[in-house]
């Protein structure tokens, strides 16, 4: 992979331009982070590519080593994985509230006390989630609540 930068003091705007090949998983990669930077992410569904605007999402969920994105109405994939998710959506109000989940914290309707120092959280669409002891402090402390 060859990068180069030029830096131009009368450009009107950030161009990028990608030459390659073919479309490989790599570049769609690339695409898919710099779509982030523009609060999307890209997701697939029925073998196409979707744009999902961030402030659509309630919840990721990791399983058998995919993502799944979830919206109030659809599921998507995701080639990232969980943790590289957390790393682009922090910013954006996302929280990692167990090994599996990385929840929107916005989309939170309800928590509820739950055994071992767990919390239930009930997202908008109903969703359940238990947030695990490892991180449900930190979430009470995110959110503001004791």
């Amino acid at each position: 992979m060859n990068i180069e930068i030029h830096v131009d003091d009368q450009a009107e705007d950030l161009n990028i331009s990608i030459t390659c090949r073919q479309l490989t998983p790599d570049v769609e990669k690339i695409l898919a982070t710099l779509r982030m930077m523009d609060h999307q992410l890209t997701a697939k569904k029925d073998d196409e590519i979707h744009f999902l605007d961030i402030a659509q999402i309630v919840y990721i969920e990791s399983v058998d080593r995919k993502c799944f994105i979830y919206t109030r109405d659809e599921v998507y994939e995701s080639d990232f994985r969980l943790y590289e998710l957390e790393q682009q959506l922090e910013e954006y109000g996302f929280f990692r509230v167990s090994k599996s989940f990385l929840i929107h914290l916005k989309s939170i309707r309800t928590l509820k006390a739950d055994i071992n120092r767990r919390i239930r959280i009930t997202m908008t669409g109903g969703e359940q989630i238990i947030a695990s002891r490892q991180y449900a402090e930190e979430l009470k402390k995110r959110l503001g609540v004791k």
